[in-house]
């Protein structure tokens, strides 16, 4: 834990007790803060008041505190303002998050951001990993798993690479970043933002008051960030180092045919063949390859070393994690798959798919993956979308059963694979679906999905272990 001594002497107020808000409970107070909370859930305010917390005063006309710790999963303005919002607005009290407070306490410390509709935690693993590779002391956080003041304090000799969604971005008036990376920008959180220009303007706060060198590593893929890679370039305030998968960039880092390039000197250099990489399949995995090169390369860190380390890259749990491969066949984790816009992503890396999906699907179901149906010779639904899914999949003609549990449908999905003497046959759980009908998370899901595979073909699921 690192503690913060910013508001020593001083009170703050934390909102929203989860991780992150009992996390910069704990460093403000060692860092000699006068602490008090607050969470809408009555549970949860036990819980604080049991452990020793006072609460903070909701009803008082005005509130005693110099800043609001705000964690980012509540809402303060959309869809509907939060009463402690408005009366922090009134009294010209800031809302920050715990990932601000980091920014503070390590202003000696590099900080890299990441941010985007998809990919930010596989760039973000990814790039940590590069930093690491290269001999740097590296912590990666925010958004992805660790709270950011349970990290480890660096110093002036680390860098702190951090997943950062819209909702963060909000919350961190002094962050300063030396590389921001933005992957992509599709529609997402219109609720909270209440529009996509909305939605656009918190992303795009990651490029607020960078620091040297200012780099804006930045994807021209999609309309959206195309047009912000031009506004930041007639800006002029930014070092902008472009990246594609569908074209090439000069002065940035693009992928020609699988080949990572690296255009940003004057002599264009080839990185690596991420054909050649199994764990980071896919032009969407080529995407986080780019931008996580394009962060290393604007710090220093020589070609060579990023293409060793892209090499040695164990992939994140559930994001087309590779389990186990099975006398050919393997075994794809991609439980992370929550709509159907990420599962296309994995349908998209495979030709002769064992498609195990279905859960509490979204807005449109499936509809949008009807392209993608030739690629799939058998499915395996399951969960409350089954139904729904089998009547889509009968349209485009693809064989498909119902099961009422996943692990029928693991066995089912691998002995049809196991039979078929096509090459690159793969057991794909991609489910386009939430998992909150059948499970706790997709984590759960996923895991559940990792340790049948390994139970029902133990003599060779080893073969794909990390």
């Amino acid at each position: 834990m690192i503690p913060v001594f910013t508001f020593a002497g001083e009170k703050v107020g934390i909102v929203g007790l989860g991780k992150s808000g009992l996390s910069a409970a704990a460093a403000l107070k060692a860092g000699g803060a006068k602490v008090c909370v607050w969470d809408d859930n009555a549970d949860a305010r036990k819980k604080a008041v049991d452990a020793g917390w006072p609460l903070l005063d909701v009803q008082a006309e005005r509130l005693d505190v110099v800043a609001l710790i705000w964690s980012p999963g509540v809402p303060h303005t959309l869809p509907k303002a939060h009463v402690l919002a408005v009366k922090a607005k009134a009294q010209n009290i800031p809302l920050m998050c715990d990932v601000d407070l980091l920014a503070r306490a390590q202003e000696a410390s590099s900080f890299i951001g990441i941010t985007g509709t998809n990919g930010k935690s596989t760039t973000t693993a990814l790039t940590a990993h590069i930093f690491a590779h290269a001999g740097r002391p590296t912590a990666v956080g925010g958004n992805l798993g660790t709270p950011a003041l349970d990290l480890k304090a660096l110093g002036g000799l680390g860098t702190y690479v951090l997943e950062l969604s819209s909702y963060q971005l909000e919350l961190v008036p002094t962050l300063s970043l030396e590389t921001a990376v933005f992957l992509n920008i599709t529609p997402d959180h219109i609720d909270r933002h209440g529009s996509m220009d909305g939605y656009v303007a918190a992303k795009r706060r990651i490029f607020a008051g960078q620091r040297h060198p200012r780099a804006a590593v930045i994807s021209i893929d999609d309309v959206y960030c195309a047009s912000l890679r031009e506004q930041l370039v007639r800006d002029g305030a930014h070092l902008v180092i472009p990246i594609s998968v569908k074209q090439a960039v000069p002065g940035g880092v693009y992928v020609n045919n699988g080949m990572l390039i690296d255009a940003t000197d004057r002599k264009i250099r080839e990185i690596i063949d991420l054909r050649t990489l199994p764990r980071l399949p896919g032009e969407h995995n080529w995407q986080n390859a780019a931008a996580a090169a394009a962060a290393a390369l604007s710090q220093g860190i020589a070609a060579p070393v990023i293409a060793a380390a892209l090499k040695t890259f164990a992939g994140l749990p559930h994001r087309q994690e590779l389990v186990a491969t099975v006398k050919g066949v393997a075994f794809i984790n991609d439980s992370k798959a929550t709509n159907a816009d990420a599962a296309e992503k994995a349908l998209r890396c495979y030709e002769n798919i064992y498609w195990i999906a279905g859960g509490i699907a979204k807005e449109g179901g499936i509809a949008s993956l009807a392209p993608l149906f030739p690629r799939i010779r058998h499915a395996f639904l399951i969960g409350e979308s089954a139904d729904d899914f089998a009547d889509a999949l009968e349209t485009g003609k693809v064989p498909h059963d119902l099961y009422e549990d996943l692990e029928t449908a693991i066995e089912d999905a691998g002995k049809r694979a196991l039979k078929d003497k096509r090459p690159g046959a793969v057991v794909l759980l991609s489910p386009a679906c939430a998992s909150f009908d059948m499970f706790k998370s997709f984590e759960e899901r996923g895991d559940r999905f990792r340790s049948e595979v390994r139970a029902l073909w133990p003599e060779t699921s080893t073969e794909a272990r990390p």
